[in-house]
Formats: structure tokens, C-alpha cells, sequence
């Protein structure tokens, strides 16, 4: 089940790898003050849409919802966020990377289809 400790788990780090390598994108993408920016504003706004648009009472959550969203609003979110991580670590031209990213995120997915499945159903 997806709110098993160990799948839980395994979605933080997952959360964290893809705000470090939008950071790391946003560090080596920019020279200077941009480039720290960058490295610092990115992990951040992504964090926060993470964090602020949710589904109220997500059970893999603290059913807590700052902002309401529809379920396949937040799948929506979620698939950019690490969507835009892996191109990061492709354009960075660390492929091993993006693609244990991506694979490891789709089986993350696949295995949380409960989730997957109430989320889909779940209105804002």
C-alpha cells in the first residue's frame, strides 16, 4: 500500500533527487549571482508547489491541503515536477541519472497504484 513507511520513504527521496537536480540544473545553467539563484529559486518553488497544492485528506499525506486541488491536478504536478528534473540531469548530460530518476519514479508509480487509482477519483 502506498502509505506503507518503506513507499513513503522511498517518495521522499525521490521528492529530494528531484529538487537536487533542478538545483544542480540551475547551478552549472548560470554563471554567477543567476546561477545561485537559480540553484536556490528552483529547488525552493518547486518544494512549495509541492507542498501548497494538494488533495485534501491524501492518506499519504498530513491530509492537509493549503491549497485544493483535484486529483489529477496533483498527478499533473507531480509528473512536471519530475519530469523537469530528469530533462535537468539530460541536459546535464548525466543520463545514468535521469534514467534511474525516471525508472525508479515510474516503478514508484506503478507500485503506488493505489494511490494512483484515489487520486484519479478524488475531486478537489
Amino acid at each position: 500500500m502506498s502509505t506503507h513507511p518503506v513507499n513513503l520513504t522511498i517518495r521522499f527521496l525521490l521528492e529530494l533527487s528531484a529538487l537536487f537536480s533542478l538545483g544542480l540544473w540551475g547551478a552549472k545553467s548560470a554563471d554567477g549571482w543567476i546561477g545561485y539563484l537559480l540553484a536556490i529559486g528552483l529547488p525552493l518553488v518547486s518544494a512549495a508547489v509541492w507542498g501548497v497544492f494538494a488533495v485534501p485528506n491524501d492518506p499519504s499525506r498530513s491530509g492537509k491541503a493549503p491549497i485544493p486541488v483535484s486529483g489529477a491536478i496533483r498527478l499533473v504536478i507531480e509528473g512536471f515536477i519530475f519530469v523537469a528534473a530528469i530533462w535537468s540531469l539530460l541536459d546535464l548530460t548525466l543520463s545514468i541519472y535521469a534514467w534511474s530518476l525516471g525508472a525508479v519514479s515510474l516503478a514508484h508509480y506503478i507500485l503506488s497504484y493505489d494511490r494512483i487509482f484515489w487520486l484519479i477519483r478524488k475531486e478537489s
